[in-house]
C-alpha cells in the first residue's frame, strides 16, 4: 500500500513500501574568508642613537658611539659604516630641524631597499663611506620606467645621456642637485658616499613629510622618495623590524 504523507521537517524517501525520513538539507554556506594579515604601513621612528663624546663637529659619521653601533650592528645586520651613516644623519638632522623627528630607522630601511647598504652588485662601502664600485641605477628612459632626460651632464649618476638613480641611497641627479651636501667634511659632495647620500637622504624626507613621527608625515615622506606602494610596504616593513631589533639595546 503507498502511503500518501505529508513529511514534515524533512524529505521522504521510499525504501522497500517504508516512508524513510531524511534530515533536511541546509543550503551550504561558504566558510568566512580569513582575514587577510595586517600589512604595517607605517613606521614609528626609533630613538636616537646616543652621542659619542668624542666627536668632531659637523662629521656625521663622528656622532654615534661606537659601542652602541657595534649592538645595533650585530641586532639588525646593518654594516656598521652603514649604520654609522644612518646614526648620524638622524643625529645632525634632528639638531637642524627638531620637529621633523626622523629616525635612524626609517633612513637605514630606505637603504636596505635601495641597495643592500651599499652592496648591490658587488659594490663594498669603505671605511670613507664611499660605494665601490660606483652604484647605479638603470636608465630612466621611458621604457618600465619614467622618462627622464639627461638634467646633469652625467656630473651625479655618471652618463650625459639620459638620468638614472645613483648611490647608496639612489638619488636621481634632480633632487642630488638640491640636497646633497659635504656630510662628512671630506670636501666633497658625493652621491655614492653614504655619509652625504643618507644626510640628503634625511634632508629630502623630512622636507616631504613635514613630521615624520606622525602616520601621515611619514607616508607622506616615503611616498616621496618613490610613490609605489608596494614600496611603503617594503620600507615599512623593515624599518619596523630595524625598529624591533634595537628596543632591548642599551
Amino acid at each position: 500500500m503507498i502511503i500518501a504523507a505529508a513529511i514534515v521537517g524533512g524529505l521522504g524517501l521510499l525504501i522497500a513500501g517504508v516512508w524513510v525520513l531524511l534530515a533536511p538539507i541546509a543550503r551550504l554556506t561558504p566558510p568566512a574568508e580569513p582575514a587577510p594579515p595586517a600589512v604595517e604601513t607605517y613606521s614609528e621612528q626609533a630613538a636616537m642613537p646616543p652621542l659619542w663624546d668624542e666627536r668632531t663637529q659637523g662629521n656625521i659619521g663622528l656622532l654615534v658611539d661606537p659601542e652602541w653601533m657595534t649592538k645595533i650592528s650585530a641586532e639588525t645586520g646593518i654594516p656598521t659604516r652603514a649604520l654609522t651613516a644612518y646614526g648620524g644623519a638622524a643625529i645632525a638632522k634632528n639638531e637642524f630641524t627638531p620637529g621633523c623627528g626622523i629616525g635612524w630607522n626609517t633612513l637605514a630601511a630606505i637603504g636596505y631597499v635601495e641597495s643592500r647598504h651599499g652592496t648591490h652588485g658587488g659594490s663594498v662601502i669603505g671605511a670613507d663611506g664611499a660605494a665601490t664600485p660606483p652604484i647605479y641605477g638603470v636608465i630612466l628612459d621611458g621604457g618600465t620606467t619614467a622618462n627622464i632626460p639627461d638634467s646633469d651632464d652625467g656630473k651625479w649618476d655618471g652618463t650625459a645621456e639620459i638620468d638614472r638613480a645613483a648611490g647608496p641611497m639612489q638619488f636621481i641627479p634632480e633632487p642630488a642637485s638640491n640636497w646633497m651636501s659635504d656630510a662628512n667634511k671630506d670636501g666633497l659632495s658625493d652621491v655614492q658616499n653614504i655619509d652625504d647620500a643618507a644626510l640628503a637622504a634625511a634632508h629630502y624626507l623630512c622636507r616631504a613629510g613635514g613630521d615624520l613621527r606622525t602616520e601621515e608625515g611619514w607616508q607622506r615622506a616615503i611616498a616621496a622618495y618613490n610613490s609605489a606602494p608596494s614600496y611603503l610596504l617594503k620600507v615599512a616593513a623593515k624599518a619596523n623590524e630595524y625598529l624591533d631589533a634595537s628596543i632591548d639595546v642599551e
